[in-house]
C-alpha cells in the first residue's frame, strides 16, 4: 500500500519509521527562521527523511504552489501524525482508500494541536492514542483504534510525547495491514457533545504565577518543559524553570519567595505551600541544576520571584 505521510514534530518520527517501507513521499511544514540570526532550523521529520533518503515536500500552507504538487501523487492512503496544518477537502480526496490521523489523546477529549500539554496542565491520570479517519472538521472523524496510557507522576511533555509516539509506531503498521486486507473500516463515530479542546499553547501561558497552588505550578512546568518553557523573573532577569515538584511542608513565606535550598534544589513559596524547583536557566546562561545555581547566586535566599 502506497502511503503519503504528513508530519512535522518529533512525535511524528517513530510512526514514520514504522511504515517507511510503504512511504515513498513525506510532507512536512516548512521551517521558520529562528533566533537573532534568522537561521532555518530543520524540523525532526525533515531530519529523519534525510537520514532515510525519503523524498520530501515542504509547505507553508495548502495554498502554496508547492502544495499543488500533491495532486500529482497517487497515494492509496494518507497518514498524518502531528503535522500542524489541517488537510483541505481536495487533499483528503487524493488517496484511493482514505486518510487516517494519529492523535495523542482519547478522542473526543482534547481535540486540537496541544493535547499532551493540556492533559498535563489539567492533571489527567491517563491519556492515550487514537487512530481516526480524517474528515474536514478537526479531529472529529470516526475512531478506528484507541487505547489509553497512564500518566505517571514524573511524566512531562517530553517523556509523555515519546511514550505515546513509540506506542503509536507499534500500533500503526497493524492497523494499516488490516486496512490493506479488509479495506477502510467504518470505525466508531465520536460524540461531539463529549468533545473538549486543546488550544494552541502561547508564550504568555508559560509565565509562572506563584500565587497559584504548588500542584498547578508544577503541572505548568511539566507541560511546557519543551516549549515555551515555564519562566519567572529573578532580580528582573528572566529565569526559565525546567523541573519542579510539590514540596510537602509548611508555607514559610509569601508567594514567590525563595526561602530555602537543599541538594535537590530551591524552595519557593506558593499560595498553599511550596514547590521544590530542581532545574533552571538564567537568561544568557546555561541550564543547570537549581542546587548548583543556588550555590553560585549570592543572597538568593529571601529573594522574590515575580
Amino acid at each position: 500500500m502506497k502511503i503519503l505521510f504528513f508530519g512535522s514534530s518529533s512525535f511524528s518520527v517513530p510512526p514514520l519509521k514504522s511504515i517507511v517501507s510503504r512511504t515513498p513521499y513525506v510532507v512536512t511544514k516548512k521551517a521558520k527562521p529562528k533566533g537573532r540570526g534568522y537561521v532555518l532550523d530543520d524540523n525532526e521529520v525533515k531530519k529523519a527523511a534525510k537520514e532515510m533518503d525519503l523524498p520530501l515536500l515542504e509547505i507553508d500552507s495548502f495554498k502554496d504552489e508547492a502544495a499543488q504538487k500533491l495532486r500529482e501523487f497517487e497515494p492509496e492512503l494518507i497518514v498524518t501524525a502531528s503535522f500542524g496544518l489541517i488537510l483541505p477537502k481536495w487533499c483528503l480526496e487524493l488517496p484511493a482508500v482514505g486518510a487516517i490521523n494519529v492523535h495523542p489523546s482519547l478522542l473526543p477529549k482534547y481535540r486540537g494541536p496541544s493535547p499532551i500539554q493540556w492533559a498535563l496542565l489539567n492533571g489527567e491520570e491517563k491519556t492515550g492514542i487514537t487512530l481516526m479517519k480524517m474528515v474536514e472538521k478537526m479531529d472529529a472523524g470516526s475512531i478506528i483504534y484507541q487505547e489509553d496510557t497512564p500518566i505517571k507522576q514524573d511524566d512531562d511533555a517530553i517523556t509523555l510525547s515519546l511514550k505515546l509516539s513509540r506506542r503509536a509506531s507499534e500500533i500503526l503498521p497493524g492497523v494499516i495491514n488490516g486496512i490493506e486486507i479488509n479495506g477502510m473500516v467504518a470505525g466508531t463515530e465520536q460524540n461531539d457533545k463529549e468533545a473538549t479542546y486543546a488550544p494552541i499553547i502561547t508564550r504568555e501561558m508559560a509565565k509562572i504565577d506563584w500565587s497559584k497552588t504548588a500542584i498547578e505550578i508544577v503541572r505548568q512546568i511539566k507541560a511546557f518543559v519543551q516549549w515555551p518553557t515555564a519562566y519567572t523573573f529573578l532580580d528582573d532577569v528572566l529565569l526559565k524553570v525546567f523541573d519542579a515538584e510539590v514540596h510537602v511542608g509548611e508555607k514559610n513565606a509569601s508567594s514567590g519567595t525563595i526561602f530555602g535550598k537543599n541538594r535537590d534544589g530551591i524552595f519557593v513559596a506558593t499560595s498553599d505551600g511550596s514547590a521544590l524547583v530542581k532545574e533552571v536557566q538564567l537568561e544568557n546562561r546555561r541550564r543547570i541544576r537549581a542546587s548548583e545555581f543556588a550555590n553560585g547566586y549570592r543572597g538568593l535566599i529571601g529573594k522574590i520571584l515575580k
